[in-house]
Formats: C-alpha cells, structure tokens, sequence
C-alpha cells in the first residue's frame, strides 16, 4: 500500500476534527498537512460571552498545534492557488502535493460590501470584534441598540437572537433594563427559516418574553455611524445609539477563484459524501453549498445552515471515507443532516434545538424547554473543545455525552 498525502486547508473546526480523525485512522506512513495562516484557534462560540464580559479572550483561544494529535504536519502559510490536474496547494511557503484534498476553509466576512458596516458598527462574530463590543456596552448607560442581520447566508442561524438576548440581559444585571431597547433587525421572515416555522415561532416568543423588538424583512443597505441609524432597502430608516451586524459572509477568494463556486457563491458538494466534481477532492462546513428537501427555490434558495455542529460532523464523514479508500475498503460512511443548537437566552439559560435537516418533505426542528441544563452543556462543550488531547478532553466529552444522552440527544464529540 503506497503511502498517500492527505491535505486540509483551514485549522477551524472542521479542519482540526478532519486531521484529528484521519491521525488516529491511518498509519503514520501517510502524511496528514493541515494548512492555516493562524498560529491560534478561538473557539467562535464563545464569542457572545467575550462579549458580555463573561470570558477574556485569552480563556477562548489555544495554540493551534495543543489542539491537534502528534503527527500531523501544520504549515503555517496562505493557501493561495488549487492546482487540480498536478494535484497541489500553492501556498505562500510554497506548493504542497496532495493525494486528497479536505477544503474546510469556513466562509469570510465582508463588512465591506455594505456601507458604514466596516468603520461604523461593531460585530460579534470575530474574536477582536467582540472584544471591542463589550467595552462599547460597557461604557453605554441609556439608548437603542441594533443588532442587524446583514444579508443570507451567515454562520450559526442562532447567534443573532442569542447575542440580543445576551446584550438584553447584560444591561439587565447592571440594573439598566428600563433605560435601554434592543431591536433585532433580519432580511429573513422569521427568526431561523431554515428550520421551519414552529422554532421560529418557538423562538419569537423567548424574544418577545425579553422585550426584544424583532423585525423580520428589513434588508440593511447602510449604517450612518453619524447620524447614529441603520438604513434598509424597504426605505425605514431607524435611530440606534449602537449597532452590532452580523455582515455579509462569502466564499473565501481561492475557491472562487479555482471555479469551484455555484451561481450562490458556494461549493456544491454531494449532500452524503461532501466530494465536489474534483475526485478525492472533498468541502465540509461552512463553504458549502447544501439544498435543504423542500426549502430549495431558485429566487430564495436556503442552504444547510452553515454551523459549527455540521462541520464536525461532516469533517468525520469525510475522514472515515478517505481512511476506508486508503486502506482498500469500499467506504460507507454518509452524513444524514443531523444538528443541533445550543441557544443562550441569558440568566444562565439555554435552549436546545435539534432536528434532521435532509428529512422529507421538508425538515421540523424542536426547541426544547429552555433550562440551565443546556446552559451547562454549553459551557462543557466550550471546555471539551478547548482542551488538549488527553484525559481533561476525554472527562469533558464523556460529561457532555451523558447529559446528551440523559435527555435522549445524541451530541458527537
């Protein structure tokens, strides 16, 4: 069996479980590259409690290298160019062969694309951003706050009404309720279409029991940090003393530029396989583009939701499938759809929201109660994932697995 080179671009999650993965499925004759540009990883959903003071940004963010298994190569580079038929990744260090190619390289933001967004709002969805969120909050006492979602796709359908919650019950712990509004502002018509009608309702109730002021179909067209207001296509424009935005995401330059985007932007894979029409070339996560049965139209097409949990699972899939064909066995593994949410309401609570998004006609996900329980399951998660390989990651994981299976869900870890 000659030897092969599996090669990942991108260090997020999915990236880090692919190489995790094939590490400890294949032999140590076959080379497994990680290729990131970042030294460090920061766990993304711990972003929102950066924000509202509850974590440093130090408590959130490991060396790249803790986090992955001995015997995985990291090339610290830019990935700049996708050589298909010499079967190679041009980087910045230099070109890198490949006998099988996992593109986790998640989706960017481009702030950019929307006037005032860049140099006039802050963001929760970068470490830095929500750094610097929190000491504007911080040093905010009375006033509108608007958290605006930019325009469709964006990373982790739940993040905007969890930041709204979470800012909502910041001011409530500084005694500050009565003197400040939180308005969440979205292009979508409810809150998480893409998991059906009866969450989003789900989840407009647990807004509105937070005095949040939800306002579906509004597409932002600017923000005038000056006059301090956000401007929408539907011609309203609404007066905010701070604005958070959730800004336009799209697939990173190199894949675009290799030709492996659709019409939308994003790489189509086989929904089961994640191969993209490149043999033994494989995207997981969020650059992907993935129809949902029943919610697929031309005009307002909707996507498997580009989030963490899928990414992960995925990034398995495709791991399990490379080793099987390595080692000469006809692979099996698919990716069913499966995700779940952990969805933080403030005061310590959670809610948890599951379903199978490939189910036919069309998929139903369930917001469970909202407790402290997936509080807690949150914070076990954040733990699992920033531990190091070893016996403090393998506590937290089977912890995470048996309140999962406690309530009859199961979590991958």
């Amino acid at each position: 069996m000659a030897a092969k080179t599996m090669v990942i671009l991108g260090g997020g999650i999915g990236g880090m479980v692919a190489a995790n993965h094939l590490r400890t499925s294949l032999p140590t004759e076959h080379r497994i590259v990680l290729i990131e540009r970042n030294a460090d990883h920061a766990f993304a959903p711990s972003f929102l409690w950066v924000m509202t003071g509850d974590r440093q940004p130090e408590q959130v963010r490991r060396p790249l290298r803790a986090l992955l298994r001995p015997g995985i190569d990291v090339v610290h580079a830019l990935a700049e160019g996708l050589d298909f038929p010499a079967r190679q990744v041009v980087t910045t260090g230099g070109s890198v062969p490949f006998d099988y190619l996992i593109i986790a390289l998640g989706a960017e933001l481009a702030p950019e694309l929307i006037p005032g967004v860049a140099d006039g709002a802050h963001s929760f969805y970068t470490l830095d951003g929500a750094t610097r969120l929190h000491e504007a909050l911080r040093t905010l006492s009375k006033g509108c706050i608007a958290v605006v979602v930019a325009a469709m796709p964006y990373k982790c359908p739940g993040a905007p009404h969890e930041g709204a919650m979470l800012i909502r019950d910041y001011f409530r712990r500084r005694g500050l309720s009565d003197k400040v509004e939180v308005h969440l502002y979205t292009p979508e018509s409810q809150p998480m279409p893409v998991a059906g009608p009866e969450l989003g309702k789900a989840v407009l109730q647990v807004l509105e029991a937070k005095s949040i002021q939800f306002h579906p179909g509004h597409k932002l067209i600017a923000v005038d940090p000056a006059g301090k207001s956000v401007q929408f296509q539907e011609g309203t424009a609404d007066k905010c003393d701070l604005v958070a935005v959730i800004p336009p995401h799209r697939a990173p330059r190199l894949v675009r530029d290799a030709g492996l985007t659709n019409s939308g932007g994003w790489v189509p894979v086989n929904p089961s396989t994640l191969e993209t029409a490149h043999q033994g070339v494989f995207a997981i996560g969020d650059v992907t583009a993935i129809p949902i049965p029943g919610r697929w139209k031309p005009d307002a097409p909707l996507m498997l939701p580009k989030a963490g949990v899928f990414a992960h699972a995925q990034a398995g899939v495709v791991a399990s499938r490379i080793a099987s064909q390595v080692q000469g066995r006809k692979p099996d593994q698919m990716f069913c759809g499966d995700g779940y949410c952990m969805l933080e309401a403030g005061e310590d609570l959670a809610g948890f929201a599951y379903g199978n998004f490939f189910a036919e006609p069309s998929p139903e996900v369930q917001l469970k109660q909202i407790g402290k329980a997936w509080h807690v399951g949150k914070i076990l998660l954040e733990k699992w994932w920033l531990s190091a390989p070893g016996w403090k990651r393998d506590l937290y994981g089977l912890a995470l697995k048996a309140g999962s299976r406690a309530y009859g869900i199961p979590v991958a870890v």
